[in-house]
């Protein structure tokens, strides 16, 4: 169908700020059925167009936005090349002209640089700078040393060395006598310390002999438990009373108890029994005590003595020579060092027993408490003096040694001293025999 011809022509135009469209007829197919289908669907035609028109309006603007900046991008293209090559002539010219001025003057062979620092440094140029330092140092030094072998060649008051030598001369001389006096002193201090060292010996020895002594009686096969049945039997002795060794002797129940004292039995029947029990390893506060519940049981013993080798040994908790459940004592023995604590506790035990009879009503409880105390707190006495003495040995040990000590830092001084008076270009003299070793 074609298109119906305009009845008359169409006429567009602008009026401030709307456009006034009459007569215009639009044969577009794709506008012809956007219009007629929303007509269909009740939308007003006259809007369809218009926004057909606003739409399409603003595409062609885009479209030449997009066109002018094409435009715009090609004329910047231009530019920057026509640029980047004059850039590119102008660096070479200007790298050209710096290349020519650096040869001319730091070129290698001809340039005013390297013509100049070979006038200055060269070896065969008179002119360098070394040479001429050269020369003014070796005038300098020779000058120098002739003023100075003249100023300190005179024996006048113009050398500033007279005095320092006179005066040398006259320190020299006294740290000579000083030397002398202090080598004649330390002579005699040697002396003295040789005759110390020499008694200090000879306790030494006295001492290594005394233990060389108790290790041989040690050594016999000498049990602990039959030191403390000879100690024990020794000291039942003289009370009337009678010590037997029973360690191998089983009573009801077991062997419990190593020496059983029956006190007063060399006078008749025996008055009471105390039980020994010798232990050479340490045992715990309950253990220690239960052994001696099982020893005086089995023994049929009224008090019972736990005895051990040193107070290392004695049971935790536990302390020497003090009574427990009115029955019971320990004690450290060291048959070597005497049994006067066993004796302490053996006599300790046999009042106890005593006391411990019917017929004992004339027996002063309170004074053998009171005695008990003096006797126990003079044997405390007598076994600090014993640590005492134990410790003076130690003491002849420790002076022995501080006294090598003082003899090898003496004779370190006095060699000390004779390099100090040694003239320097003396060589140092061979080292003698010692005759002060020991």
């Amino acid at each position: 169908m074609e298109a119906a011809t305009p009845l008359r022509q169409p006429h567009v135009r602008v009026l401030g700020d709307v456009v006034a469209i009459d007569g215009l007829v639009i044969d577009d197919e794709a506008a012809v059925r956007v219009v007629r289908e929303r007509e269909q669907n009740g939308a007003d035609p006259a809007k369809t167009v218009r926004d057909a028109v606003e739409i399409g309006t603003r595409v062609l603007d885009r479209e030449q936005a997009g066109a002018n900046a094409e435009f715009v991008k090609t004329e910047f293209e231009k530019a920057a090349t026509d640029l980047n090559s004059q850039f590119t002539t102008r660096a070479r010219e200007v790298a050209e002209y710096f290349n020519e001025r650096v040869e001319q003057v730091f070129g290698p062979e001809n340039g005013h640089l390297s013509r100049e620092l070979e006038k200055l440094f060269s070896d065969g140029s008179t002119a360098s700078v070394q040479n001429r330092v050269r020369e003014l140092v070796q005038e300098t030094m020779t000058r120098s040393r002739e003023d100075l072998m003249k100023q300190f060649s005179s024996a006048d008051g113009a050398n500033p060395l007279a005095d320092f030598k006179a005066g040398t001369i006259r320190v020299l001389k006294a740290a000579e006598e000083r030397q002398h006096e202090t080598q004649q002193q330390m002579l005699r201090q040697m002396a003295e310390l040789e005759k110390q060292l020499q008694a200090l010996r000879l306790e030494k020895e006295k001492l290594e002999d005394v233990e060389a002594e108790r290790e041989r009686g040690t050594a016999k096969g000498r049990t602990f438990e039959e030191a403390v049945a000879d100690a024990v039997d020794a000291i039942a002795l003289t009370q009337g009373d009678v010590a037997e060794a029973v360690g191998d002797q089983k009573e009801a129940t077991g062997k419990v108890g190593d020496v059983v004292v029956a006190v007063d039995a060399c006078n008749g029947p025996a008055r009471g029994r105390i039980v020994i029990e010798a232990k050479d390893s340490r045992l715990s506060k309950p253990k220690a005590l239960e052994e001696l519940d099982r020893a005086m049981a089995e023994r049929s013993a009224d008090f019972g003595v736990l005895v051990v080798p040193t107070d290392e040994e004695l049971p935790a908790k536990l302390e020497p020579l003090r009574e427990y459940n009115g029955d019971k004592m320990v004690v450290a023995l060291d048959p070597d060092a005497g049994s006067l604590p066993l004796e302490y506790a053996y006599r300790i035990a046999r009042a106890r027993v005593l006391m411990k009879r019917s017929d004992a009503d004339g027996i002063d409880a309170q004074a053998v408490r009171a005695a008990g105390e003096r006797a126990l707190a003079a044997l405390s006495d007598e076994r600090k003096i014993k640590n005492q003495l134990t410790g003076a040995k130690t003491g002849i040990d420790k002076a022995y040694t501080l006294v090598e000590e003082m003899s090898a830092r003496v004779r370190a001084l006095l060699q000390e001293i004779d390099a100090l008076v040694r003239p320097a270009d003396e060589a140092p003299a061979a080292p003698a025999v010692d005759q002060m070793e020991l």
